[in-house]
This record gives C-alpha cells, sequence and structure tokens, in this order.
C-alpha cells in the first residue's frame, strides 16, 4: 500500500504541475474537488472481491488480477485494481464490496451464502452486464463457480434503494461495464456456429460414407451399377433403423453387396476392410470441411446481429448514467468505455475474421456510449480504448514488457479455475512479470491497472476535478 500511494502521489502532483494547477510538492494530493467517497459500477475489472469467499478464498484469490501484495518482491504487484487505486489517491477508505457469495457447486465450495456489506459501495461484479442477469461464470451458464453477475442496472438499483434513493452529490462514482456483453455474445455465437457445423458436418459425412463404401463394395460386382443399387437400398434400409450403429451399416452392405453376382469374395474381412477404411478416411475429410465452412458461415450470417447488440448495450449503459445516477442527484461520474478487447491474448488467438468481429462490437458498444452521454457536463467519457490500443501496438513508453501473453499460469494444476480470480505470487509464470499487461486472457496485472488509475486521473485533472 505504501508504494502505491505514494506512486500516486507523484504521479497526481506531476499532473497538476503539468497542467499549472495545485502542488509540484511529492505527496501533496489535494484536489479542487474534496470527494466524499467512492462509489462504482461495473464488472470484474473493478471488482473488488465480491467471490472473496470459499474456495476462492482458500486458493489466494478474490479479485480479477494478480491478487495479494507481493510489494515486497516488486513495487508493482500491489494486488489492487484501478478502483482501489483511485481511492487511496483521494485519501478515502478502501473499497470493499457491496455483495459477496457464490452459488455455484457446493462439493467444489462454491456456494457461499449472499451477503449484503452495508457501507460498502462497490458494487462492481465478475461477470456482471449490462442489463442482462446472466453473464459468464453465472450457474445458469452451466459454470461450476456460481459468480452472481448482478447487472449494472441493478447495482444501480441497489445503490439508490440503500442511500435513500439520492446520490449526495460529493461522490465521486465510476463506472465501467460492457466487456461481459461482448464475451457472453461471443461465445454463444461460437457454440451456436459449432453446433450448426458439427450437424452439417456429421450429415455430410454419413452421406460421403455411405456413397464411398456402396462405390468400393459394387465394384467388383458383375454389374457394378446394378450392384451400387441393391447396397445403397440395403444401406438406406439400416440407416433408418433408430438403433443402427456404423458397423450394422458396414454389415448391412457388406451382406448386400455380397449377394450380387461375381461379388462373393467381397464378404472376406480382408477385402472389405479396406474399403471401410478408405470411406471412413473420406468421410472424416469432407466432413470436417463442410462442417468447418457450416460453421464459418453460420458466424458470418450472424455477426453482424451482435454489433447491434453492443451498440444496444452502449446506449442502454448512458441512458443508465444519465438518467439513475447524475438524474438522481451524482454531480461526479467517470465513465469509461471499453478496451481494445481485439487486442487482448483471448483477442489475439482468435482468427482475423473474430477479431475484426470484436473490434466491430467493441466500436458500435463506445460509439453509442459516446453519443448517448455527449454534452452532459457531469459525466466524464474516459476513452480507455484509445490508451489500451496504444499499450497493445506501443507498448515501451508505458513501461510495460509484455503485452500478449498472461503473467498468471492458466494451467489446470496451477490455476483450477484457469482465471486471474485465483491467480497469486504462487501460480504466476517464471521470470518477472510485474510489468506484463495481462495476468489472465482478459484482466490487467496490478501495473496495468496502475496505468489505467494514471489515465483516469489524467482526464479527471483536465477535467477540473482534480
Amino acid at each position: 500500500m505504501r508504494h502505491t500511494k505514494f506512486a500516486l502521489a507523484v504521479l497526481a502532483a506531476s499532473v497538476l504541475s503539468a497542467c499549472g494547477g495545485g502542488s509540484s510538492t511529492p505527496g501533496d494530493q489535494a484536489t479542487k474537488v474534496k470527494f466524499s467517497s467512492e462509489v462504482s459500477f461495473g464488472d470484474s475489472l473493478s471488482d473488488v472481491g465480491t467471490y472473496a469467499v470459499g474456495t476462492v478464498k482458500a486458493l489466494g484469490g478474490g479479485k480479477f488480477t494478480i491478487n495479494g501484495n507481493n510489494t515486497a518482491v516488486n513495487a508493482t504487484l500491489t494486488g489492487q485494481n484501478w478502483t482501489e487505486l483511485m481511492a487511496a489517491q483521494f485519501g478515502l477508505p478502501a473499497p470493499c464490496a457491496a455483495q459477496t457469495g457464490l452459488t455455484g457447486n457446493a462439493a467444489q465450495g462454491f456456494s457461499v451464502p449472499v451477503t449484503n456489506h452495508a457501507g460498502c459501495t462497490s458494487y462492481a461484479q465478475g461477470g456482471a452486464r449490462v442489463t442482462e442477469p446472466v453473464g459468464p461464470g453465472n450457474a445458469l451458464t452451466g459454470s461450476p463457480l456460481g459468480a452472481l453477475t448482478v447487472p449494472v442496472v441493478t447495482q444501480v438499483k441497489n445503490h439508490l434503494a440503500a442511500v435513500g434513493g439520492k446520490f449526495k452529490g460529493d461522490e465521486i462514482v465510476f463506472i465501467m461495464a460492457g466487456g461481459n456483453d461482448a464475451l457472453f455474445l461471443l461465445t454463444q455465437l461460437t457454440t451456436n456456429a459449432t453446433a450448426a457445423g458439427t450437424t452439417a458436418g456429421n450429415a455430410q459425412a454419413a452421406s460421403t460414407f455411405a456413397s464411398t463404401l456402396v462405390g468400393l463394395l459394387a465394384a467388383g460386382a458383375t454389374n457394378p451399377a446394378t450392384a451400387a443399387q441393391a447396397i445403397g437400398a440395403a444401406l438406406a434400409k439400416e440407416n433408418a433403423n433408430p438403433a443402427h450403429t456404423t458397423t450394422s451399416l458396414v454389415t448391412a452392405a457388406v451382406t448386400a453387396a455380397a449377394g450380387q453376382p461375381g461379388n462373393l469374395a467381397v464378404a472376406q474381412p480382408s477385402v472389405y476392410g479396406p474399403m471401410v477404411t478408405q470411406a471412413t478416411t473420406a468421410a472424416t475429410a469432407a466432413g470436417t470441411a463442410t462442417g468447418n465452412q457450416a460453421a464459418a458461415d453460420y458466424a458470418t450470417a450472424n455477426g453482424p446481429a451482435l454489433v447491434t447488440a453492443m451498440g444496444t448495450a452502449g446506449a442502454q449503459l448512458a441512458a443508465l448514467v444519465k438518467s439513475q445516477i447524475v438524474g438522481n442527484g451524482a454531480n461526479y461520474v467517470t465513465l469509461n468505455n471499453l478496451p481494445d478487447i481485439a487486442n487482448t491474448p483471448s483477442g489475439l488467438s482468435q482468427s482475423a475474421s473474430a477479431q475484426t468481429l470484436i473490434a466491430a462490437m467493441v466500436s458500435a458498444f463506445n460509439t453509442q456510449l459516446a453519443n448517448g452521454v455527449a454534452s452532459e457536463p457531469k459525466i466524464l467519457l474516459v476513452d480507455v480504448y484509445a490508451v489500451s490500443h496504444d499499450q497493445a501496438t506501443n507498448p515501451a513508453p508505458y513501461g510495460l514488457t509484455n503485452v500478449k501473453d498472461p503473467a498468471c499460469d492458466l494451467s489446470a494444476a496451477k490455476n483450477p479455475l484457469q482465471s486471474s480470480l485465483v491467480c497469486n505470487a504462487s501460480n504466476v509464470i517464471a521470470g518477472d512479470i510485474s510489468h506484463y499487461s495481462y495476468a489472465d486472457t482478459v484482466h490487467p496485472t496490478p501495473f496495468n491497472n496502475l496505468l489505467l488509475a494514471r489515465y483516469v486521473s489524467q482526464k479527471m485533472v483536465v477535467k477540473g476535478w482534480i
């Protein structure tokens, strides 16, 4: 904590000095606005410990970064996210999760009573979406974790209920959301595309197997054309049997083939066996090609709907912030847009077409978000996309040493959840990861959280709030 406060104090002083305001004395955190408290809404990027319970806590986790204060190893490994760093800069108490718990697999330690914590105003939750209640990690997705994923619209409602329906007006309010809408939609698209590909591939494989096997079995008959008709009929009849298997299909075809004039030898396993192998190889190749194409076609046809959905989510978040946050008395609202998800390790692992789709989804969200809050003086829209994109393409000036690989060892043996949620000093990869950009495939390291806090601070200086 000492290292973080000092670093942010120097940052605030240097930024204020550069802008012609405040003191240039390190450690002087005087701000133009004295915030009484910090309230945050959003998702895993701002979650300070919603799931730091049960097995997650036992594994040394709870936040979506490299957990634990490891500043003794390296000053950047604070275990804190950007909202915690901002609170420290403002001299406010460390944020605490407004709600904790899990609704997942009890046998694995992921069923912990949901508890609301009076006085805690960090509502952000890993997996939360803008308005939809089921996000990544929620039990209804089949996840054993059972993440709560309370959407931002409900987070705001819960806060208003706790404070009498109105913001006081001297809070600093942070909002950052939308990433889980993108991840959820992309997962859904992938699942459906895979299903479409599997269905089409299986049908093509079955057709190719039958046609190839019929041709091979009929070739030795006195009249191959007539034999092919008889073998095909036998295959079709057996295929209509709900209990048919590959073995029963082969048996029916071979039996029919051996009954054709001049073709008795085909009944020998040494004769028909290689034919079955050849037909299987052809079927696999055809099924794979057809399945891949069908999956790609599905994704191409349905991808635009995801872009539209993300635009809707951006507009919904903008309307929520204006009507329920500013509209209910908040005067200082910092709203972060979506970062460059396509350039995360997760995004970079996708195909070129998928990366293009992800970029379009993020752009649609950010555009609608910006349009929705334009000209509202009480809202500071921070363009996190711009700085995250620059970090991905030009990391050195930011002090980043790796922007493509996770700092956490995500193998099942080292990390049961394969997520930064349970990443700590005991299960990071070998070497110096203190200036890596990503803890896992999408979540930032403590150092990247510091960069985000610095960027937000700079924008708040320009806005005249600090």
